[in-house]
């Protein structure tokens, strides 16, 4: 495995960063453009929160453990602006889009448009301490959990004493959210904080006798056969345990990477497509029909979570099966998401493993899970022995 990291590093740094740095800067209305074909010419241009947060995470990221390039931090400072211009609501919660000059699009029906901006201006913070970045982010790191019991507020369409449902969105992204704030939260309160996650997630949402790791279930952590509480998502789930084998290394606490290292082979198992290869993007527990019509679609961040996960593992637990799981993901990730003919990869396969669309970007996919994940792996294998 080790030898593949220069292969991570290299599409990293002379495909993918060069793409979004070429393609993706509006220079005559701030922000970025997402809507990106395949050539990267704009084809809609729209501007969805969280994606902003997510690009300027990305090059805040890229400056500080890659490489201090003043193009990079120049692009971050470029997404930040526009956020903190035009990004918030008379509340201060985050609209999830705008037009492209910045006039409110779609309103704020949900947190995750907060978790992604949070996590950009964190990340800008550690590159430039005290450029009030950090004081934006803890502020919205606290409004997000004050809506922690109830994300959507007015915009949740559910009937609230009918069935209520918690989702496994929130305290999976709060933990990686809580560690890349680190620095204006404090070491203390984010590790209080990550421990009741983990309690949660292995509490209320891993169901053991069912082996995986449920979308929704009930407040008090019970099953509720519904289509939302039969659903299961391989990718969130595996996404979430790289998360938590990163909590377990940050306590010293080897039960909890060998308990993520389970889950995520757990998720392997059942996500994995045996007839067509890949992995299948949502699943019903009881084996019915997924409320998702594009439940057998192979999409890229998916594989690439599932790719991290293996190779943290592995090189946490030296877990041979991770090892064996990394090739098998690598090889049908490389062979159907890279575009060979443009830069940056497809995000949405068939079951069969054909793109679906040739575009690089659009509402859902940006600058965040690819590069992460080309980051992630390139850094990890280098640590593994020779």
């Amino acid at each position: 495995m080790r030898e593949l990291a220069a292969m991570y590093r290299d599409e990293l740094l002379h495909n993918v960063i060069p793409f979004w740095m070429n393609h993706s800067k509006d220079e005559k209305y701030g922000g970025y453009l997402t809507s990106l074909d395949r050539d990267g010419s704009v084809y809609d241009t729209d501007k969805w929160m969280w994606l902003q947060g997510r690009e300027v995470w990305a090059f805040a990221a890229f400056y500080r453990q890659l490489e201090q390039r003043p193009e990079w931090l120049d692009m971050a400072l470029h997404g930040a602006r526009f956020i903190q211009r035009f990004g918030t609501d008379a509340s201060g919660a985050h609209y999830f889009g705008l037009t492209r000059d910045g006039r409110p699009l779609v309103q704020p029906y949900n947190v995750f448009s907060d978790c992604f901006c949070a996590m950009g201006f964190g990340a800008l913070e550690l590159v430039q301490p005290g450029s009030g970045y950090g004081e934006s982010a803890k502020k919205i790191f606290e409004a997000i959990l004050e809506r922690r019991k109830n994300p959507k507020g007015k915009y949740d369409k559910q009937v609230p004493s009918t069935r209520p449902l918690k989702s496994f969105a929130l305290p999976m992204i709060l933990c990686n959210l809580a560690m890349e704030t680190e620095s204006v939260l404090g070491k203390e309160y984010v590790d209080h904080l990550i421990k009741d996650l983990v309690r949660e997630i292995r509490s209320d949402y891993y169901k053991k006798e069912l082996g995986c790791i449920l979308e929704h279930v009930a407040p008090d952590g019970s099953f509720a056969d519904c289509f939302e509480g039969r659903t299961i998502s391989p990718g969130h789930t595996i996404e979430a345990m790289w998360f938590l084998m990163d909590a377990g290394k940050r306590f010293g606490d080897t039960e909890l990477i060998n308990w993520a290292v389970n889950v995520t082979l757990e998720a392997l198992e059942k996500g994995w497509d045996k007839e067509f290869s890949g992995m299948y993007y949502f699943l019903d527990i009881k084996g019915k029909y997924p409320l998702q019509l594009e439940w057998d679609q192979k999409l890229w961040w998916v594989h690439l979570e599932s790719l991290i996960a293996c190779a943290k593992g592995y090189l946490y637990t030296g877990n041979e099966e991770l090892s064996r799981w990394f090739m098998k993901l690598h090889d049908y990730t490389w062979k159907h998401f890279k575009d060979t003919e443009y830069p940056e990869w497809f995000g949405y396969l068939n079951r069969q493993g054909t793109a679906l669309f040739p575009f690089k970007g659009g509402k859902w996919k940006g600058c965040f899970h690819l590069p992460r994940a080309l980051m992630q792996i390139w850094k990890t294998l280098e640590q593994l022995p020779r």
